[in-house]
């Protein structure tokens, strides 16, 4: 399981706000392509992994305003599991994020793509955590989804 904490200059309810739905997932998760609300507790990913696109579905099992958030996978053919939890610091002014994700394949061995992306999760999501941080204090983490759209088409060209 891979696990960061973060701190970011903004209030713990603007830090909740940002990363309690997985639909803004995509806006600061490099490798995931896209999540689909399907109803309020179930949520839809959706990525590519080498040749093959992985999807899966998560259900909503923890969501306590301002201080934890939590999800399962119920189904797909990839496995992923997380919490965030929030604590505020410095009288409120700021927020530390504790983020703890794991992925792991339903049954037998991950191909080597699937493998490599599940043992680089840490790394990963350290670097994504720092990009939100970035995003969310400069005030355009709303805009990240249409520069990141733009930026799959140009590497896909």
């Amino acid at each position: 399981m891979a696990h960061q904490s973060i701190e970011v200059n903004l209030p713990l309810a603007k830090v909740y706000e940002c990363l309690n739905s997985p639909v803004d997932f995509p806006r600061f998760m490099r490798r995931i392509d896209k999540v689909n609300k399907i109803n309020s507790q179930t949520y839809e990913f959706v990525t590519q992994i080498g040749d093959d696109e992985y999807k899966w579905m998560t259900n909503i099992i923890d969501d306590l305003r301002n201080t934890r958030f939590a999800w399962i996978t119920i189904n797909g053919n990839l496995n992923q599991t997380g919490t965030i939890r929030f604590t505020p610091l410095n009288n409120g002014s700021r927020t530390r994020i504790d983020f703890s994700l794991d992925y792991r394949t339903f049954f037998g061995e991950p191909t080597e793509e699937l493998n490599e992306f599940i043992t680089n999760t840490e790394e990963q999501l350290g670097k994504d955590l720092d990009f939100f941080r970035e995003a969310v204090e400069n005030g355009t983490f709303k805009e990240q989804s249409e520069e990141k759209a733009e930026e799959k088409e140009q590497t896909a060209v």
